[in-house]
């Protein structure tokens, strides 16, 4: 066990080295930071100052051994556009993003679950139909269409939420929440919904597909001869094998909202680490871009290796596969 977690510790480092490597070098065909740092009346002094002051002037190998010395410090440099450091940008605008996929998420693998199990039980009733009907509107229409169609119903047609922004916020030591404003309770919900709905309707669709898959066993079909409820054999029997195909799927997902909460950021203008990218792209501002990709890379990475874990937790033929091939 602790060899293998020393192992996939190491290929997660690898990963990340190449991730950066591969981030670092696309930085450098966006474009010429300076131009957007200096106006019109620039000087060649000027920019061999500032290019030099960046440190722009060293080797591309040079470049990125530095980026990697000070990430490993949590310094990401300064950013271009704003000449504040990026890590302190970073943490100012992380709260809001983490809030909005903690809620998205907890909407997706809860109504994902639930839906999932209801849909597979009662897969040949009119209701379950009807949720795997309405399912495809979350797998068909892209996440940026139905923010627009949620702000165009819930915003300018009946005005109970807001379109754009995070409301009013509650500062608590360094973190800012809106959780504790019924403005920013209210800011919170169309975004949610329009970034968790995707994952939900995946997820529902996964477990229902694997749940119909145990429920044809013959184990299954052994504890119904018995004489044992049908509640215990879907809940303590049949759900405890579907969840570890279901646990890749919830991992990956878990990262993917955060990595994709770009798109809809960008719709609700809601002031996270996506909308900061998406600004970063406009204004070449590269250490920012690097910051972001490093740290989405961090958290798929970790996110896998915690999947991995929870393998072992889930399903008892891993751990005597694993005991197996060490003896």
């Amino acid at each position: 066990m602790l060899a293998y977690i020393i192992r996939r510790v190491g290929q997660s480092v690898l990963v990340l080295l190449v991730v950066g490597l591969v981030a670092f070098a696309m930085f450098h065909f966006v474009g010429d930071p300076i131009d957007n740092m200096l106006g019109q009346e620039r000087t060649q002094a000027d920019i061999e100052r500032l290019r030099v002051q960046l440190g722009l002037d060293k080797p591309f190998v040079v470049q990125y051994w530095r980026f990697l010395e000070q990430a490993a410090q949590g310094n990401f440099g300064l950013s271009y556009r704003q000449g504040r450091p990026v890590a302190e940008i970073m943490i100012e605008r992380l709260p809001a993003t983490l809030e909005l996929a903690f809620v998205s998420g907890l909407m997706a693998l809860v109504g994902g679950i639930a839906l999932g199990i209801f849909t597979a039980i009662n897969r040949r009733g009119v209701s379950a139909n009807v949720v795997m009907t309405a399912s495809l509107i979350g797998v068909s229409l892209p996440t940026f269409l139905i923010g627009i169609l949620l702000i165009y119903v819930f915003s300018v047609e009946l005005g109970w939420l807001p379109s754009f922004g995070r409301g009013e916020v509650t500062r608590i030591g360094g973190w800012t929440t809106g959780f504790l404003t019924e403005s920013g309770l209210k800011a919170l919900i169309l975004p949610a919904v329009t970034l968790g709905l995707y994952q939900m309707t995946l997820i529902m669709r996964l477990v229902r597909t694997e749940m119909l898959e145990v429920l044809r066993m013959d184990y299954i079909r052994f504890a119904r001869a018995r004489g044992i409820r049908e509640k215990s054999i879907n809940f303590r029997h049949a759900l405890k094998n579907t969840l570890v195909p279901v646990v890749t799927v919830m991992g990956l997902q878990v990262g993917s909202i955060i990595a994709f909460a770009i798109i809809t950021e960008t719709v609700f203008q809601w002031p996270g680490v996506g909308l900061l990218f998406i600004n970063a792209i406009q204004f070449v501002d590269i250490p920012v871009m690097a910051a972001y990709l490093m740290m989405i890379s961090v958290m798929f990475v970790g996110i896998n290796l915690i999947v991995d874990m929870l393998y072992f937790a889930i399903d008892p033929r891993l751990r005597a596969d694993r005991t197996t091939g060490g003896h």
